[in-house]
């Protein structure tokens, strides 16, 4: 079973499919943006029949595909592909173990009724008389023994395929698993794996133990945008997501929280470390000259605001992040680039 799309297209046929793709945005006036030109690849090569018949559906009602819309159509028909696969593989694995069953019990069922079929034959024994009814009864041991052998050959070569068939299943579901709680332009946890991360750390810190949550959000990021374009501004936020990963540590979890704002969920991390971290990417963000690929030109200087929260005894989800944003806030209204400790 295949759980990502294989797009086995020639490099004749995907060079015909950019100038497509490049012709479709312009004419429904999209942005080349990733999610825009993911819609536009499966929808131009035909790789995805759901979207498609969708996308068409829209065309044909005059509907504009903004920003809103491309991105219901990516969760619902690239996004959430990941739901379906997982359902795929638990029906493969159910498929699995049953047949595995099946064959042991059906193994099982042989190998008693030759110990049945051992036992006559040693009774038997007992009255042979003649060396002819020996030779009788000595092939038909052999002939059950041969019979069990197979069978038991059989089991085992039935048994390591299965297993096989396990271990793949098992890294297709590891696959998916990443798929689904991935960020698709920053390669950091998306928004409902950062859900699941922050309930996971307020449930799980004691008393005794402090963790902290850190939201950060880039400054003037729209301007970057109008000014050299979404591309240049999806690289920055890819450019950002990389220093979280390089600055955090192993137990964090760093999260696309929405647009251009970042967070990271630090678990049994002081405030003072939290603040540490905070600062390094900020410093690392901020001494950055960032140029256009290509090209000479700089960006200019991209820096971020952040703010810091510490978990408290019978804080809700809500509440941490209402004070963690409260601290960005203050950070970006007293001037942004730097770090506010709530």
């Amino acid at each position: 079973m295949s759980i990502i799309t294989s797009y086995d297209f020639s490099e004749d046929q995907n060079a015909h499919f950019l100038r497509q793709i490049l012709l479709f945005l312009a004419t429904q006036k999209m942005l080349p943006t990733p999610i825009n030109y993911a819609l536009s690849y499966e929808y131009i090569s035909g790789s995805n029949k759901k979207l498609s018949a969708a996308i068409d559906s829209l065309i044909k009602q005059r509907k504009s595909l903004d920003k809103d819309l491309t991105i219901k159509l990516y969760n619902k028909f690239i996004s959430d592909n990941s739901l379906e696969s997982f359902e795929e593989i638990n029906q493969d694995l159910e498929t699995l173990i049953n047949n595995t069953r099946s064959l042991v019990a059906e193994t099982s069922q042989k190998a008693s009724n030759a110990g049945i079929v051992f036992e006559e034959q040693a009774a038997t024994v007992t009255s042979i008389k003649t060396t002819d009814d020996l030779q009788k009864v000595i092939s038909e041991i052999s002939d059950e023994a041969t019979e069990l052998a197979t069978i038991s050959q059989s089991l085992q070569e039935e048994l390591d395929s299965a297993n096989k068939e396990m271990g793949k299943l098992r890294k297709e579901l590891i696959q998916v698993r990443e798929s689904a709680a991935t960020d698709a332009l920053t390669g950091l946890l998306n928004r409902g794996a950062f859900d699941k991360a922050l309930d996971d750390m307020i449930d799980q810190t004691s008393d005794n133990s402090e963790s902290c949550l850190v939201m950060l959000d880039l400054d003037h990021f729209k301007q970057v945008n109008d000014t050299h374009g979404h591309l240049i501004g999806d690289s920055v936020l890819k450019f950002t997501g990389n220093l979280l990963r390089k600055h955090t540590e192993s137990h964090h979890f760093s999260a696309r929280y929405g647009g251009e704002e970042l967070a990271i969920v630090m678990p049994n991390t002081t405030i003072k470390k939290s603040a540490e971290i905070a600062e390094k990417i900020r410093v690392a963000l901020e001494s950055s000259r960032l140029k256009k690929k290509n090209s000479s030109e700089s960006i200019g200087k991209i820096t971020v605001s952040i703010g810091i929260s510490r978990l408290n005894k019978n804080d809700s989800f809500e509440d941490l992040i209402m004070r963690a944003d409260k601290a960005l806030y203050q950070a970006k209204e007293t001037g942004r680039n730097k770090v506010v400790i709530e």
